[in-house]
């Protein structure tokens, strides 16, 4: 088929016989029915399908029709062009699911209307009948096939311009003749029209057409239900009109009260010429077999029985419209909600009156979506706008004045329906008892999703705790709740089940029997606030019923119960109503277990100032909610202020309290966890000792605040690197944590982080990583991606896989992190900090440097600021950042960093600490980048004999010192002694990581280099060939470590006489080199004098001398006369100058390596 066509699919058949055309189209059709099996669209399946069996319809027919066999080519044509779609464009045809089932169900009517020109009867009034059908359905075709075209347009708009806003499909709408109105077949007995403007639900209509076959046995009862303003008659209206052919009869009756029913029917009786009586008119229906169809409209009284209505018999059809839900026992049902966002959008321009245009497009989304997409809101608002002439204008004004514009009748309108937007729902709100209006009323002040019963039944049981309001300063709440008390005062889930379901029979509320919530559409939990007279009264009434609730929530399970709480708080403060100081003390609880530290701060200080004007600041209750300020500030990074604070408080506890009382020793607790954030160690292991002891002897060791203890103890272990001991009190946290609370409770979830973090420090990745991921997919669950937890486990998690090797995975989840923390807690706090840093070292170990550099020293800037110059967390960015100049090749920089980190380190954690130990570690691995190999030696033995003790032969923080070790000797030239250590690392680093990871890697191109020196150069081409191909695969062909072993792989073919594989080798690293780290770095040089080795080898002094030049020019200016590399590169000039017979400047290079050699 030709793209070039801009109108529908309408150009006239061949004019061969109907046989031959018919069959060409039926196998056209089943083989894209077959294609469309192997592929996962089963939307194109069930179109192309539903073709099919309009063709074998078609097929029946005795007569050779020219409309229908238009329509079939075109419907044809179009499974062609999806079918097409599929083929070059694969998965991306999802974007014709509705199209397709727009199309099917406009088939579907087609079949049903082509079905009746099957009757084979020849008798004279069988024809008569079979011409006065015939002409019907030419009328009626006329209108599928402009639904069709529609639908073809629509297809082409899509595949031409895919848009978000869906500006073509949009157009198409609005735009194509004929489509919004099918010419009717004949006249619908007493029912209205459909809106002129009708717009979507192809997929309800598509069920409705499945669902009223011919010749079924049964009565079939169609329900359509949801809220008032949805749009529920116009797709019933809609329907009828699609399907007027397939039934004989149909009746329009008002359901909205029982006069109007009994009046219908009698209406029908009378029209029938049956009677006067409705009884008259339903025996009709029960002895009349053809398919008649009652439409009963506006069902919405719970109190009516529809059943005593329906005819008794096996046979007819019933649609019904309603509010209540509880209908759907009759028959199949819809739920009729908002429709999709294209159709709003179409609802909304074609009711304005206004042009399609790109911008009115982008305009009208904007206030289809203030409108939460329902159809009468969209349809008034259209009305507005036409009148108003102003499509940009509305949001503006329906911001001000929303209540006043759902409420406003439009002067001119497309259908029959009476009511406003607002009124609609008065109707339904009116025929409420008290308590259920009451109910929805205090529900408008929450959040319109996620309400509970729980939030009610909690609050009943309010007793009025010290320091919280009593009963009597809670009478309205109290007197709502009775309504749902029995009279001994329990709860009573029936009574509230009666109000809720009260509510629901009008589909103001709607309940998920899963979830167990209540959802109020947003526009009428705005509505819902109008009706109130005193909105001030109703607001501190579910104020103080969320602080009732809130206050019979332990400590235990706030984390639990936060995530259905805080959204109510949120919407609860959008309202500036001055609620009781202690129910916001409480409500402090919700917003710091959420993470929300900054909501939680804002609260708590107005708290403690209300607290400190009416107790005083020596009063207990003073001093509880300042303690909860020390918290909030703690977790805001605050922690020279959170101690300041804790220490007023535990000094005042200790007096008022004693030292044994629980919240004395809570406070203690929590000082010492900001000493230890201070990088205080030895203070917070003495005071979280003293803590954990008292509390054993006064609560046991199984009580949540011992167990709280032993954790924050084993994080100071684990800070103070005792790993073991960390290890042991996480372990024993976890089972206890497990046992009492279960695997899932946030607390045990924190147990199982810590000894996660402990594993990783341990060495054991793959048994950190493990638990990670277990705590992160149930943290995620539970407390939501963006909780301060959630993200604390990602980022560990990062770094775990940064510890395995996979960099590019750790990135992804640190950069994750940062985006996050960024947004939560600002550019500045110590958790955003600390995810800058993380994915500083990442993009270091990536290769990327100059990356590193930048967020490296962004890093220790505020860090310095912000926690002081000798904190662990600024001596830790230090040492990253001292990483990545080394890897710059600014020696220099990184050996006055390290120097100051090793001197900071010893002296606030002492020689033996592991942190100390990988600082002096560090540092060694600088020094023999200076060419000072001995010095180099000395720290590494010295490293390697603390760290065996402390953290044992196998740990990882021991291998790569055994690694760095026997670098060194090969490099002072003792060979055998590198090999016989690095043969072991080899071993220790595949068994514990893996013949993949980046430090067996790097072994194996040690060990290389070691046979490579021994002249064993078959053996060292064999493992660093390994080595190239893996890095290759995992690292890519420019990182840093792949061009490393490169570099070796092309001297080692050097050795073994490939010159040219050698000289192929160094011109590609030679070219990365100087593109990824300029043309100065050390690992650029070597690169540049590899290569005028290698020209040497080949013969080209000349290009030799050329590069040698450059070579030690540039040497000596970054690392002076004496380096070794410097010296280096003065005797490789040298011999080149005697190769060209340039004696006179040899001796001078011999003479100056003399003068050289004194430096060292």
């Amino acid at each position: 088929m030709s793209d070039a066509r801009n109108v529908g699919p309408t150009t006239k058949a061949p004019s061969d016989s109907k046989s031959q055309w018919i069959a060409a189209a039926i196998l056209t059709a089943k083989t894209i029915t077959a294609a469309a099996e192997c592929a996962p669209f089963p939307y194109i399946k069930g179109v192309s399908g539903t073709v099919v069996i309009l063709l074998e319809t078609v097929e029946k027919v005795k007569q050779n029709r020219e409309d229908l066999k238009e329509l079939c080519d075109n419907t044809t044509e179009i499974v062609m062009l999806l079918h097409d779609q599929i083929q070059t464009h694969g998965n991306t045809v999802v974007k014709f699911k509705g199209l397709c089932e727009e199309l099917e169900s406009s088939l579907a009517a087609v079949i049903v209307a082509v079905q009746k020109l099957h009757d084979p009867s020849k008798g004279f009034r069988k024809r008569v009948k079979e011409f006065m059908v015939s002409s019907n359905i030419a009328a009626e075709i006329a209108g599928y096939q402009n639904q069709i075209q529609a639908v073809y347009f629509k297809l082409k708009l899509l595949i031409a311009v895919d848009t978000n806003l869906k500006v073509g499909e949009i157009h198409a709408v609005v735009t194509t003749p004929g489509f919004a109105v099918v010419p009717a077949t004949q006249k619908i007995n007493n029912c209205p029209r459909p809106s002129r403007i009708f717009q979507g639900r192809q997929t309800i209509l598509a069920k409705m057409h499945r669902f009223f076959t011919p010749n079924s046995r049964k009565q079939l009862i169609y329900v359509l239900h949801g809220l008032g303003g949805s749009g529920k008659t116009q797709i019933a209206l809609k329907f009828i009109q699609e399907s007027s052919s397939s039934f004989s009869d149909i009746f329009f009756l008002d359901a909205s009260t029982l006069d109007t029913i009994d009046s219908g029917f009698r209406d029908m009786a009378v029209s029938k010429s049956l009677g006067d009586s409705a009884q008259d008119a339903l025996n009709w229906l029960q002895s009349k077999h053809e398919g008649w169809l009652l439409f009963f409209d506006n069902a919405d009284d719970p109190v009516i029985d529809l059943n005593k209505f329906f005819p008794e018999c096996d046979h007819g059809n019933i649609i019904i419209t309603s509010r209540n839900p509880g209908l759907r026992v009759y028959g199949e049902h819809s739920p009729v909600s908002d429709i999709e966002k294209a159709d709003a959008i179409a609802l909304l321009l074609q009711s304005a009156a206004v042009e399609t245009s790109t911008e009115n497009v982008e305009i009208a989304a904007k206030i289809v979506e203030e409108l939460h997409y329902l159809p009468l809101a969209i349809a008034q608002a259209g009305s507005f706008i036409s009148k108003s002439e102003d499509l940009a204008g509305y949001l503006a004004l329906y911001a001000d004045n929303c209540a006043r514009l759902l409420r406003e009748k439009p002067d001119q309108s497309h259908d029959q329906y009476a009511w406003t937007v607002y009124t609609t729902w008065q109707i339904s709100f009116d025929k409420l008892s008290k308590p259920a209006a009451k109910f929805l009323q205090l529900c408008s002040f929450l959040h319109y999703t996620g309400i509970t019963e729980d939030i009610f039944s909690d609050a009943s049981k309010y007793t009025g705790p010290v320091g919280l309001p009593s009963k009597d300063d809670l009478q309205e709440p109290l007197q709502f709740l009775s309504h749902f008390q029995e009279p001994t005062g329990e709860w009573s889930s029936l009574s509230f089940l009666d109000v809720t379901n009260e509510i629901k029979s009008y589909s103001l509320i709607s309940f998920n029997a899963v979830t167990k919530l209540f959802t109020i559409h947003p526009l009428v939990h705005a509505w819902s606030r109008s009706t109130l007279f005193d909105e001030e009264s109703s607001c501190l009434c579910i104020n103080s019923i969320l602080g009732m609730c809130i206050s019979r929530i332990t400590d235990y399970d706030i984390t639990l119960a936060f995530p259905r709480l805080l959204p109510h708080l949120q919407a609860l403060s959008s309202f500036e109503v001055d609620g009781d100081p202690d129910f916001r003390a409480a409500f402090w609880y919700i917003y710091f277990a959420a993470g929300k530290f900054q909501e939680a701060h804002d609260l708590i200080v107005q708290v403690v100032e209300n607290y400190k004007l009416v107790f005083g600041e020596q009063h207990l209750a003073t001093l509880e909610v300042m303690d909860r300020l020390g918290l909030t500030c703690h977790e805001l990074g605050e922690y020279e202020k959170a101690k300041k604070l804790k220490i007023v408080v535990l000094e005042k506890r200790s007096k008022v309290l004693g030292e044994e009382h629980p919240d004395t020793l809570m406070t203690m607790g929590d000082l010492a966890l900001t000493h230890s954030n201070l990088g205080d160690y030895e203070r917070a292991k003495e005071l979280e000792t003293l803590v954990l002891q008292k509390r054993i002897t006064s609560l046991g060791q199984d009580h949540p605040d011992t167990l709280m203890t032993m954790g924050n103890l084993a994080l100071t272990h684990s800070n103070l690197g005792d790993y073991e001991k960390a290890k042991d009190l996480e372990t024993l946290v976890l089972q206890k944590r497990t046992a009492l609370l279960g695997q899932d409770h946030p607390d045990t979830l924190r147990a199982m982080g810590n000894l996660a973090g402990t594993h990783l420090k341990l060495g054991d990745f793959e048994k950190a990583r493990g638990l990670e991921v277990t705590v992160l997919q149930k943290r995620t669950t539970i407390l939501g991606q963006d909780h301060p937890d959630t993200l604390i486990t990602t980022g560990n998690l990062a770094l775990t896989h940064s510890h395995l090797g996979d960099y590019e995975k750790a990135k992804e989840l640190e950069t994750l992190v940062l985006q996050k923390r960024t947004t939560l807690l600002g550019q500045d706090h110590p958790e955003t900090l600390k995810a800058i840093g993380n994915l500083a070292l990442t993009y270091c170990n990536l290769g990327d440097y100059e990356k590193a550099r930048g967020l490296g020293v962004t890093v220790l800037e505020k860090r310095t600021m912000l926690l002081g110059k000798d904190h662990p967390d600024t001596l830790m960015t230090m040492g990253n950042l001292a990483l990545t100049y080394s890897n710059l090749g600014d020696y220099g920089k990184a050996k006055e960093l390290e120097t100051l980190v090793l001197q900071k380190r010893t002296t606030l954690l002492g020689q033996d600490h592991p942190e100390t130990l990988r600082a002096m570690g560090n540092l060694a691995g600088t020094h023999l980048k200076l060419g000072d190999f001995e010095k180099a030696r000395g720290l590494e033995v010295t490293v390697l004999q603390k760290q065996t003790t402390i953290l044992g032969q196998d740990h990882p923080d021991t291998l790569v010192t055994v690694g760095n070790l026997a670098l060194t000797h090969s490099h002072l030239g003792d060979y055998e002694k590198a090999k016989e250590l690095q043969t072991l690392v080899l071993q220790k680093w595949t068994t514990l990581l893996g013949q993949d990871h980046p430090n067996t890697l790097l072994a194996m191109v040690n060990l290389a280099l070691t046979h490579f020196n021994l002249g064993d150069y078959e053996k060292a081409k064999e493992l660093e060939t390994l080595v190239l191909q893996k890095r290759t695969t995992i690292l890519g062909q420019d990182h840093p470590e792949t061009l490393r072993v490169m570099e070796n792989l092309a001297r080692t073919h050097l050795k073994l006489g490939d010159l040219e594989k050698a000289k192929e080798l160094e011109v590609t690293v030679l070219q990365k080199w100087t593109t990824l780290l300029g043309q100065d770095h050390p690992a650029t040089l070597i690169a540049m004098g590899n290569l005028a080795f290698t020209y040497s080898n080949l013969g080209d002094s000349e290009k030799a001398q050329e590069l040698e030049i450059v070579v030690l020019k540039k040497r000596r200016q970054l690392f002076g006369d004496g380096h070794p590399g410097s010296i280096l590169a003065m005797r490789n000039l040298a011999h080149t100058y005697r190769k060209l017979q340039k004696l006179e400047e040899a001796e001078e290079l011999d003479q100056l390596v003399k003068d050289s050699q004194k430096l060292v």
